[in-house]
């Protein structure tokens, strides 16, 4: 029997990863911290090592015998006050990570990063893995995301095997932290009354999961491969979404200078009152593009297929809803 560990496996797509894997006859080990909740899996067995993903010594020992890691754990947030404990996760942590592989002796390595690594498309066009990021003007997630990219690399020279993902927006079943999901909570309570210019792209989690696995099957060396669904404009998704939910569809557009206006007072207020924002200034400066992604390479040298969008919403907010989460 195969044995692979999953780190970050208590978030959506570590947990569903653990889970697939473990259905297919895996040994899946996988590492969190003490204080993580542990909802996401819903008792699938894994053998459970618990430490911080900085620790070396505990990723040796949880690696020790794996022929593959699969390695989902990172900070989301895009609070200013989380910069720091970003960076050590998202940018330490894989550090230690990839030296972890190579001393265990791994033979392969999954990187989950994100489409943020990815350049921005000219107007109309879809972006890939070679439209480069403006590193100059990344901040926060977007450039702790692009400094682990970057250790991944410096990994693959120094011998190890490793293959890079880079999901859009992932939606599905075991978002217990509401990332993506929260667009599904917000409409059911009509809380979200406008929409914006722009677009973005909604992969849905089973879609990611397997791309993955393939990366690790058949993945290249050193190369990244964009894992995405359809790509749609906000008026678009927000509509169907509430279509199919049964939820309140929007009823304008907000102008963007006054949603970059109102994502500078949400963050100064939280920043005062203590609480995580939602909506963030950093946030409002990228709103208004299309963020829109080609998986043409995934496609041809993955055999990745995507779910259809009305399907992967259904299938999460039928999760949500069995969980009572809504």
């Amino acid at each position: 029997m195969l044995t692979t560990l999953v780190t970050g496996a208590t978030g959506c797509v570590g947990s569903n990863l653990a889970i697939a894997l473990n259905r297919t006859g895996y040994h899946v080990r996988i590492l969190r911290r003490a204080r993580s909740h542990i909802d996401a899996l819903e008792g699938n067995p894994c053998t459970e090592f618990i430490g911080d993903i900085c620790d070396e010594s505990v990723l040796r020992a949880a690696m020790d015998g794996c022929d593959t890691v699969y390695h989902c754990a990172a900070l989301v947030t895009f609070a200013r006050g989380a910069l720091d404990e970003q960076h050590r996760v998202n940018v330490l942590g894989t550090r230690a990570v990839v030296n972890a592989c190579l001393s265990a002796g791994v033979k392969s390595l999954v990187h989950a990063s994100s489409v943020t690594t990815i350049g921005h498309p000219a107007p109309g066009g879809c972006a890939n893995e070679e439209t480069p990021a403006d590193r100059a003007a990344a901040r926060g997630y977007k450039l702790s995301k692009i400094l682990a990219e970057d250790e991944v690399r410096k990994g693959v020279e120094r011998g190890l095997r490793a293959v890079i993902v880079n999901p859009s927006v992932v939606i599905g079943e075991r978002d217990v932290r509401f990332h993506a999901g929260q667009l599904i909570r917000d409409i059911k309570r009509g809380l979200i009354f406008f929409y914006i210019d722009g677009g973005m792209n909604i992969v849905y989690v089973g879609d990611v999961v397997k791309g993955m696995i393939r990366a690790s099957e058949v993945g290249r060396s050193g190369e990244r491969y964009i894992l995405a669904g359809h790509n749609m404009t906000h008026k678009e998704i927000f509509s169907r979404v509430a279509q199919l939910i049964d939820g309140r569809k929007p009823i304008g557009k907000l102008p963007l200078p006054l949603l970059r206006g109102i994502g500078h007072a949400i963050e100064r207020t939280c920043r005062i009152i203590g609480v995580r924002p939602l909506f963030t200034a950093d946030m409002a400066a990228v709103a208004g593009r299309y963020s829109w992604y080609s998986t043409a390479k995934a496609e041809r040298e993955l055999g990745f297929t995507k779910t259809g969008f009305d399907e992967a919403i259904v299938k999460a907010y039928q999760w949500y809803k069995a969980k009572g989460l809504l």
